[in-house]
């Protein structure tokens, strides 16, 4: 399964668009509508991206994920292009890649979380 960038916009963008908000919110952020291979549309909120192996993964958050949950749930995808040059998302199915991935992908978030942390305790 793979999945192509169907849009990108800000949150705010798209409710001004809506005429529901007219205010700019600090907090926008990146919202990636991704189209899987049925054409099926999903929101994702942009996490992180990091290069490993020489290839390019991004961590994506889903926009309707269950507010009542402690943890915050996203998705890792392999980066790779199609034939026409476009920007792919592609699932990584071999065990040993996603667990090396996810793992990267841990410890890079922790690690901004503790810089972030640090850096308000300094103010």
């Amino acid at each position: 399964m793979f999945f192509h960038i169907s849009e990108v916009f800000t949150v705010s963008d798209k409710l001004n668009q809506n005429n529901e908000i007219n205010e700019v919110n600090e907090d926008e952020i990146d919202v990636y509508t991704l189209v899987d291979e049925d054409g099926v549309e999903t929101d994702f909120e942009f996490i992180y991206s990091l290069e490993l192996d020489g290839n390019t993964y991004v961590a994506f958050s889903p926009i309707d994920q269950d507010e009542n949950s402690d943890e915050e749930e996203y998705v890792v995808f392999r980066v790779s292009t199609d034939e026409e040059g476009n920007e792919v998302y592609d699932n990584i199915e071999d065990d040993d890649e996603f667990d090396k991935v996810s793992d990267a992908f841990e410890d890079a978030l922790w690690s901004e979380l503790d810089l972030d942390e640090g850096s308000e305790d300094e103010e």
